[in-house]
Formats: C-alpha cells, structure tokens, sequence
C-alpha cells in the first residue's frame, strides 16, 4: 500500500506539474490524474521539491489522496527525457524541519486578559502559525515497474496519440486536456506517464502516496503550471527548491504574488536531504495562491534571486514581565506606593518637630 501510494504522487504530478509546489490536481482542479469513468480522485495536499544543479533537474513529488478510485492514471510533461524512481518519504519531514518557523519570547509590561488580576476562563489560545505501446503518434521509451507503479516514458507527436494511449489501458482523456497539451508538442517534450492501482482489490485509493523521484537534463529550471488553467477551484501552491542560491519565480503567471516562507543556506544536511542537496545547499520554500485558476498564463520558470539574503519566519511568544517570578508591573507598583509611603512618613515627622500640624495664616489688619 505503501508503494502504491507513490504511483498515485506521480499520476497527480501531471496535475500539479514538475513538482516544486503543493497544490490539488485534476477531480480537484489541475487536469492531469485520470481515474476510471464514474469514479473521483482528488489531490488533498502535494509536497514537492526541485534540485536544479544548472544541468539537471530532479524533482520528489509526495501526494495525499482523496476520493473513489480504485486505479488512476497521470501523465506529466518534461522538456527532456526522464528517468523515474521511488524517492525517500523522509526527505519531506526534513525539509518541513528545515523550515520551521523560530520562537522567539517578546515581554510585555501590563496584565492583559488571562493575567492576574485580569484571569479569564473562557479565553482560548490560537496558533499562529510533488503500459505497453501506444497507438500511432505515440512512441514508448521505456516501461518499468515501482512498486505498484506501471511507468512508461513516451514521446507523442500530438495529444491525441496520448489519448488513444490512455483509452488502449481503460481511461477517458478529458478533451480539454488533450487541447492544453498542444504546447507542450509543439516544443517537442516528452511525457511520463504512470497507472497506478493499490495492492488490495476494490480499495480506493486514499491517503499519503510514497514519494516518486524524476531526474531529467535541463540548463533552466522550469515547472509546467499550464494544465493546471482547467482546475474549476482555487489553487495552491507551494514549492521548495534546492539550489547554489535563492531562488525566485520570473513572474506570477496570473497567480498571487509568490510569497519566500523561508531562504537559507543548510547547515551540514544528514540523510536524504543531504544526498539531494550535495552541491545545491540554498534551500528557498515558496507559496503562492491561484484564486483564477483559468487565468494561468504558462508555466513557472525560476531564475536566481538577486540576493541570497536570508529568509525566516518568527513566531513570538508573548510573555509578561516578570522578576524573580514575580510581574514587574506588581513590583513597580509596590515601590511606587513605598516610595510615595515613606514620602508621606518624612511629611508627617517634620510637621511634628516644629510643634504645628500645618502652618497657622493669620489676617493682617487694614492700613489707615
């Protein structure tokens, strides 16, 4: 099951395409995994990562799946030839590490709501906080099998060499599909396409996917957000890239401005964020929001940043002031009321030793 979950990550990967983001796919917006006709199958999350060394783009791709499908199918366009294998499911826990946001204490002065004597016991806490031989038009590099995964790398001269490849193995291309992969022939890419069923009969397929791991040459790192125009709902999109230096997005392609969660170079990476970003050690994690979806305008292209400066995100933990376990405020204000005390005090016993309470005023007699 573990497996099969990875062909299912990389049937949406069409949808989310070249996976440096997180984002839905086609039952649920991108267009690109396609399960059996009366069936859904919907992308709840998608974690991806790139490394681009300046010759060669590898992509890690992890998808959460929801829905009916008991078997799907997804295509995915590259600009060069790829090879395909499982990736690490670890790599993500150490990447979403990496990134975490750092706590830091800010103090304040005055009791607010839910500090003595302001105690509130209604108040809440919030968190802030990736077959066989085709018909003509239609050529198969290679097959190989991953777990429950049926990979097989094609060439196509027109998208609808791919449909006919897809219904030879039981699935319905989406026309609309077929129309927005014209671009991607034109510039003479090539595809991988991948089938994926789970272990056990008549089991939908459902949850995290294993990771897929696709290594393609490519002298500029490009991700195909094209598909993702004839998604019905809003989309997501999050991205992490491993890179020599921080990373950033030519333009926004019709989305939200992309937003740096985080930019930094790692410090001595172990394991198999380590082995992925051996000569590629900045790591920048990006977001970015497509209310619009059909208002995509091609694909993401990254390009360096014109600065490394670093990027981190800070969670303050608001605490109040306290010496020695005791508010600040309390104690100032305890000093204050001695001070104004002993102030009083000196009044009273200098009043006493010159013998009146307060000073006598006594009226002068009219002149003449």
């Amino acid at each position: 099951m573990k497996r099969a979950r990875i062909l299912a990550l990389v049937l949406s990967l069409f949808g989310v395409q070249l996976g440096w983001f997180i984002a839905p796919a086609y039952a649920c917006g991108c267009g690109a995994m396609v399960p059996q006709a009366s069936q859904r199958i919907a992308v709840a999350s998608e974690q991806s990562v790139v490394r681009w060394d300046g010759r060669t783009e590898q992509i890690v791709m992890r998808l959460t799946v929801t829905g009916d499908a008991e078997d799907a199918a997804w295509i995915m366009p590259v600009p060069h030839r790829a090879t395909v294998r499982l990736g690490d499911p670890a790599l993500f826990d150490q990447l979403g590490k990496a990134i975490a946001p750092v706590h830091r204490t800010r103090h304040y002065f005055w009791p607010q709501n839910g500090d003595w004597p302001f105690d509130s016991s209604d108040s809440s806490d919030t968190a802030a906080g990736a077959p066989a031989g085709a018909g003509s038009g239609v050529g198969v590099v290679d097959r190989q099998r991953l777990g429950p995964f049926d990979v097989a790398r094609l060439t196509a001269t027109d998208p609808a060499a791919l449909d006919g490849w897809l219904r030879e193995h039981g699935f319905a291309f989406p026309p609309r599909l077929r129309g927005a992969l014209q671009p991607y022939v034109d510039r003479h890419w090539e595809y991988v396409a991948v089938r994926l069923a789970p272990q056990a009969a008549h089991t939908p397929l459902h949850g995290a996917l294993d990771p897929l791991h696709l290594t393609f040459a490519g002298d500029r790192p490009v991700y195909p957000m094209r598909l993702s125009r004839l998604a019905s709902l809003p989309q997501s999109l999050g991205l992490y890239v491993l890179a020599a230096h921080r990373m950033e997005p030519r333009t926004a392609i019709g989305g939200s401005a992309p937003q740096v969660l985080y930019a930094g170079r790692l410090a001595k990476p172990s394991g198999a964020l380590g082995e992925l970003a051996g000569g590629t050690p900045y790591l920048t994690a990006l977001t970015q929001s497509f209310p619009y979806p059909d208002r995509i305008s091609g694909d993401h292209e990254l390009r360096r940043a014109a600065t490394d400066t670093p990027v981190q995100q800070v969670i303050y933990d608001d605490e109040l002031l306290k010496v020695a376990g005791i508010p600040a405020w309390l104690l100032t204000a305890g000093v204050v009321l001695f001070l104004n005390g002993c102030v009083a005090l000196v009044v009273v016993r200098r009043s006493r030793r010159s013998g009146t309470s307060a000073p006598q005023i006594t009226p002068s007699a009219p002149l003449g």
